[in-house]
């Protein structure tokens, strides 16, 4: 049987690729808009195909999987990528041989949403920021405002005329912060966005994978480094325990909406611990590897679950795992030493970089019998150190 992986370009396709490709009796397939691509490298891929770019030409990425699919049968079509996924849901209708390991286009965007999770979480008694709800910056009376806020538009990415939007969330300290990211950022002037209360505090998420509204198994993680270094994505992480009340939370959730796949539920603890929602990744993250080596491989688990398959009851896992991105973690460093930092804290960052963690560590990438896609994103690395 076949599976295609797509978005090859992105950490996570490559830990499903290097998942699902030690399944028995499964061939994957990688696909990207790159010639070539950081999964596509990878020892699992059987091959490798590049597509048109699904963000700038959405129309002629899904008549390209249309003709795909009907030269070749996939057993499963695996997007990683939010784009990717809302775009293929968006058009079942004209891609009716792939099957997506997702919920219905209308309960992922119940999520994805954010003035929609929102107002769910509200209903369910989950803890949110205070917040209003705008159709467009035409209604927003800017008098009646106290700082700080956070300006977060109801979608990531829009869909409009044929083309996406990449939106942006922003904290703003002041009405000159608000003028001007109305003038930055034209989609406000069209599409719904909220402004939060700004909690304090650190963020925190619980991994989730779902079988038709049952739930099949969880997984957290803190950040240890990040790039950059006050906040971004996560270069080194270790598993942990969920935190209970996430848990609660997050299945509350999930439950409601009659969940199926994966999902990350994200949230903002603030001082006093409480955890308040702040958004739903539907589909899966990009420290997947971490969950994978800790014991618990949700992309064979959601293989299972669309094959039907019996998986058993779903054991603990280590705690304490630990997964490093080792190009990330250097430029973390570099941003770092870059930085107004006191120089003993420099010193201190750099020692933290050459210690050694041997005991339950691992490289994403750098791995010892797949090693193309570590020289893969080297090469691509050297390259945008030379042009910078």
């Amino acid at each position: 049987m076949k599976v295609l992986v797509l978005d090859a370009e992105q950490r996570s396709a490559l830990a499903v690729t290097r998942s699902l490709g030690r399944v028995q009796g499964l061939h994957i397939i990688t696909a990207g808009s790159a010639p070539e691509a950081l999964a596509g490298c990878s020892r699992y891929s059987r091959r490798y195909l590049q597509s048109p770019n699904p963000e700038r030409e959405p129309e002629a990425y899904v008549a390209w999987l249309q003709d795909l699919v009907a030269q070749t049968s996939f057993a499963m079509v695996l997007p990683v990528t939010e784009i990717t996924s809302q775009l293929l849901l968006m058009n079942s209708e004209r891609l009716s041989g792939v099957h997506l390991p997702f919920a219905p286009y209308r309960t992922v965007m119940a999520l994805a949403d954010k003035g929609r999770l929102t107002d769910c979480a509200r209903r369910l008694d989950i803890p949110v920021p205070d917040s209003r709800w705008y159709r467009c910056a035409s209604e927003l009376d800017a008098t009646t405002l106290s700082y700080p806020l956070v300006l977060k538009p109801c979608l990531s990415k829009i869909y409009t005329q044929g083309r996406w939007i990449a939106t942006r969330v922003r904290i703003l300290r002041s009405s000159e912060d608000l003028s001007s990211e109305l003038q930055a950022a034209p989609y406000l002037h069209d599409h719904p966005f909220m402004l939060q209360e700004f909690i304090p505090g650190k963020g925190a998420g619980v991994f989730c994978l779902y079988d038709r509204g049952q739930p099949v198994a969880f997984f957290a993680h803190r950040r240890l480094r990040e790039k950059p270094p006050e906040g971004g994505v996560s270069v080194l992480s270790e598993s942990a325990e969920v935190d209970p009340v996430m848990h609660e939370y997050a299945v509350k959730l999930l439950d409601t909406v009659q969940w199926h796949g994966a999902a990350m539920v994200e949230f903002r603890i603030s001082p006093e611990g409480v955890p308040y929602l702040m958004e739903v990744n539907t589909r899966f993250w990009g420290s997947l590897q971490l969950a994978i080596d800790a014991g618990v491989d949700f992309p064979k688990l959601l293989w299972g679950i669309e094959q039907r398959l019996p998986l058993g009851a779903q054991e603990g896992y280590r705690i304490g795992q630990r997964l490093r991105w080792f190009l990330g973690d250097v430029d973390g460093l570099y941003i770092y030493l870059k930085g107004p930092y006191q120089l003993r804290h420099k010193l201190r960052r750099i020692l933290q970089f050459l210690r050694p963690h041997l005991r339950h560590s691992r490289c994403e990438i750098n791995r010892v019998g797949d090693m193309r896609p570590a020289w893969h994103e080297l090469k691509l690395y050297l390259r945008n150190l030379a042009g910078r």
